[in-house]
């Protein structure tokens, strides 16, 4: 499956659990950068993170491809990272991801809002 094609079942496994401010930023040609495909979404609670990356887990192995190389921050409920290599999906609780501000860091990507 393409870094593209992936991208698209993540952004599924996130509306299903209603996140929100969904967005994909294309870093392939960003230099040095560290993969493909970043997906951002928000959710409101650490309950609504976890059940996001619970339905990306689901989406992904309904795809037939591999679970997430790594995946980080579970356990603080703030900023849940997963790595699938060429994509890589951050779910945050929306004041972190402000904090964070990876949209800004990666301005020069093309960005699309899913919703």
């Amino acid at each position: 499956m393409t870094a593209e094609a992936l991208s698209k079942v993540i952004i599924k496994g996130m509306e299903e659990k209603k996140a929100v401010d969904i967005l994909v930023m294309d870093l392939r040609n960003i230099k040095n950068s560290v993969t493909d495909f970043f997906v951002i979404c928000s959710g409101n609670s650490d309950t609504q993170i976890d059940a996001i990356s619970k339905s990306i887990e689901e989406e992904v192995h309904k795809a037939g491809e591999s679970p997430a190389w790594k995946v980080e921050g579970k356990s603080n409920g703030q900023w849940i990272l997963m790595d699938y290599v060429n994509v890589v999906a951050h779910i945050f609780l929306k004041e972190k991801r402000e904090f964070y501000g990876l949209e800004e860091l990666w301005g020069d990507a093309k960005t699309t809002y899913i919703n």
